[in-house]
């Protein structure tokens, strides 16, 4: 069955400028862009006054099965996906048990076939049991499906086990994408170290922590001439780090999270625990600086970092409190707002950020519109505004400190592989 968008402005991810086109859908994929195509389909989305982008990639989350479905699982987290406008995901390996075997990652790939709604895309541990001690298979991993390596939610404190770890996934292509965190300077902190923690009486973290573990992984992958990604940028250092090691031709790319650019720590205020992240929300200082990263493209691309919980996880004294964001579903109005509206991106290089740069990360066929490539499309509504009712997340994680928040540019549409899973804002499948 032909589906055909018809009377949008499309962004590409290719070219330069946004242009009208209809697109022709078919078999799963684009088989033309252009003009007055409508007549030839047998489906129509009327997108006028709206865009048509490339779905969106996310190259961290976590969708928590197997072990941890009462806080999310891949049906209820890839709903949540095609509702923020992501067509394609890769899922962090910290599951019960961990993904860090080729069986694990089948089955990860199996029950997104039966459950998903959007493409999902295992990423495997780099230790066994995430216990930092021995590394995994990563041949056998890389065989059964998984398009990255990492110990996400754990830090690999062994320097010499991490630049083995650099070294065999280069021999082998592979990506490993770094937690950084240093351990032994986090402590017992649960929030940025700071003016914030002090008022609150909470224990800090020092950006150290994370800054630290960034120079080491970027030492090594200069070393080792190896790729590194680093995971959730969040300090003013850490992105001067990454700045100037991209100057001097080190093999390295990274993240950031709407919340580290949208939030500061004293939002924390009143022990609020929906505001409770790993690494923590930072300072204004550190806000701008992860603006002006996304701005000169020291920071690649930005992910969700998708972390959803049970309320009884967040219910509960801040210092108890899990640390997490349900990010799926907030995630490309948070950034329109706050980055293209005020003049840091242009809608363009947003694309770029959120759907192109991840997809070329994770070596994924995802994230451009092109006539013989998988029918991957959203269409969004630029003029809209809307608030933000974590009750209406179709997220089993409604730990969202964005609840109650005015955004514009809403996703209307989702299309996955020619198949329209969201229609009118409404996921139905």
């Amino acid at each position: 069955m032909m589906l055909c968008i018809k009377n949008g402005t499309v962004i590409d991810g290719i070219s330069d400028v946004p242009y009208k086109a209809d697109i022709l859908i078919d078999k799963g994929k684009i088989i033309h862009i252009g003009e007055n195509m409508g007549n030839a389909a047998d489906e129509v989305i009327d997108a006028t006054d709206k865009w048509v982008l490339p779905g969106l990639v996310d190259s961290h989350c976590h969708l928590r099965e197997p072990g941890f479905e009462y806080k999310e699982d891949i049906g209820s987290g890839t709903r949540s996906a095609a509702a923020g406008g992501f067509t394609s995901v890769a899922c962090m390996a910290n599951t019960n048990p961990v993904v860090d075997n080729a069986a694990m990652v089948n089955y990860i790939k199996s029950i997104a076939r039966a459950k998903g709604v959007v493409k999902v895309y295992p990423v495997a541990a780099v230790t066994k049991g995430l216990e930092g001690q021995e590394l995994t298979e990563m041949g056998e991993l890389k065989e059964a499906g998984a398009v990255a390596l990492s110990d996400d939610g754990r830090p690999i404190m062994n320097s010499q086990l991490m630049r083995l770890a650099l070294q065999y996934a280069k021999g082998m292509g592979m990506l490993i994408i770094s937690h950084c965190e240093d351990l032994s300077l986090v402590g017992d902190g649960v929030m940025n170290d700071g003016y914030m923690s002090t008022v609150l009486g909470l224990k800090g973290i020092t950006r150290a922590a994370e800054e630290v573990m960034v120079a080491r992984d970027i030492i090594l992958a200069e070393v080792l001439d190896a790729p590194i990604h680093i995971a959730h940028v969040s300090t003013r250092g850490s992105v001067e780090l990454i700045r100037q090691a991209k100057r001097r031709g080190v093999k390295v790319t990274c993240e950031t999270a709407p919340h580290y650019f949208c939030a500061t720590d004293e939002w924390v205020d009143g022990y609020n625990t929906n505001a409770k992240v790993n690494p923590p929300l930072r300072t204004s200082d550190d806000v701008e600086a992860v603006k002006q990263g996304l701005k000169d493209g020291t920071i690649d691309i930005i992910a969700t970092d998708h972390a959803p919980h049970h309320r009884d996880d967040k219910e509960v004294e801040y210092s108890l409190a899990a640390n997490g964001i349900s990010g799926f579903e907030t995630a490309f109005s948070l950034a329109y707002t706050h980055l293209v509206e005020t003049g840091i991106l242009s809608i363009q290089e947003l694309v770029q950020k959120m759907s192109k740069r991840p997809a070329e990360i994770l070596n994924i066929d995802a994230g451009t519109i092109q006539v013989g490539k998988p029918a991957d499309v959203i269409v969004v509504d630029l003029h809209r505004t809307y608030t933000v009712d974590v009750s209406k997340f179709y997220s089993k994680g409604k730990n969202s400190p964005f609840n109650g928040c005015t955004l514009k540019g809403k996703v209307i549409h989702t299309i996955v592989d020619g198949k329209v899973v969201m229609k009118n804002e409404k996921v139905i499948i």
